[in-house]
């Protein structure tokens, strides 16, 4: 395998660039390909069959882009599908878990919420690690239904965004959680609106820096990490629009487009049907 070959990236949709971001702040040498399945999204909402068919659909593109190593950016998908992709595939994955270990581990009042899809939460592989903890956590675990819909929109601020919110936060106000975990990859871009809502004491983790810190060990353990210091290609595509990907990622295009005036920097953001 190509050393320099990019790592492959997809979500349901934008929320995975939450994702790359941190592996791109972690790895910044790093080619990378992300695909936004945005037609699809949410995830959370679909039946197994289907978003194993997807997942299966979308790493098909990525390894047929040359991608060295697949990040499955999807809560959802992680749980449903990663263990029949690592099966059907020859290449490595990592996949992305509510952060309920280290929320479990450090919580003080022993009642934690997990703010998820239904998909998530409903999966065996997410019961099998909350009933790790479960004998000394109490879980309040809601789901966060319509709020990728907004997040897709780059509507972040909406109203309606903000009711559903209170909604779901509520019964973990409550319950005197100390810690929320997001367990969706699009969440991580509602932080700031979750804060305007719960206590000042409330710590919200999510699970962008393990994965990437994950990502750059198997690369390590597999030879696969990229050895040229050259500025990386950045490409992103979206199945339905690029609209909400310019917005989420304009801050990373602006530092690109600054360094490309001496280097080869490129961030490519497109329109692509899969």
């Amino acid at each position: 395998m190509n050393k320099s070959a990019p790592i492959g990236i997809f979500d349901s949709g934008v929320g995975g660039t939450s994702i790359w971001q941190e592996i791109h702040t972690l790895l910044p040498y790093e080619n990378t390909l992300y695909l936004a399945d945005s037609k699809h999204a949410p995830y959370g909402e679909k039946s197994k069959e289907t978003i194993l068919e997807l997942s299966i659909k979308n790493t098909e593109l990525l390894l047929s882009r040359g991608s060295k190593i697949i990040v499955v950016a999807c809560n959802t998908a992680t749980t449903n599908a990663i263990s029949e992709l690592r099966k059907k595939f020859d290449v490595p994955f990592i996949g992305i878990e509510p952060a309920i270990k280290p929320a479990a581990l450090k919580s003080r009042s022993k009642n934690v919420g997990i703010l998820a899809t239904k998909g998530t939460l409903s999966s065996d592989l997410f019961h099998k690690t909350s009933e790790e903890y479960s004998n000394d956590i109490n879980f309040i675990e809601v789901i966060g239904k319509g709020l990728v819909h907004f997040i897709e929109k780059g509507q972040l601020n909406h109203p309606k965004l903000h009711s559903l919110l209170l909604t779901y936060l509520e019964p973990m106000i409550e319950a005197d959680v100390d810690y929320i975990v997001l367990g969706c990859s699009h969440y991580p871009y509602i932080i700031p609106a979750i804060r305007n809502i719960v206590p000042e004491h409330i710590k919200i983790i999510d699970s962008g820096v393990a994965v990437a810190r994950q990502t750059k060990s198997i690369l390590e353990k597999n030879n696969l990490l990229n050895e040229s210091h050259t500025s990386p290609k950045l490409e992103f595509y979206s199945n339905l629009e690029t609209t909400t990907l310019n917005y989420l990622l304009k801050e990373f295009k602006s530092d690109v487009n600054e360094d490309s005036r001496n280097s080869e920097s490129h961030m490519q953001i497109e329109m692509l049907e899969f």
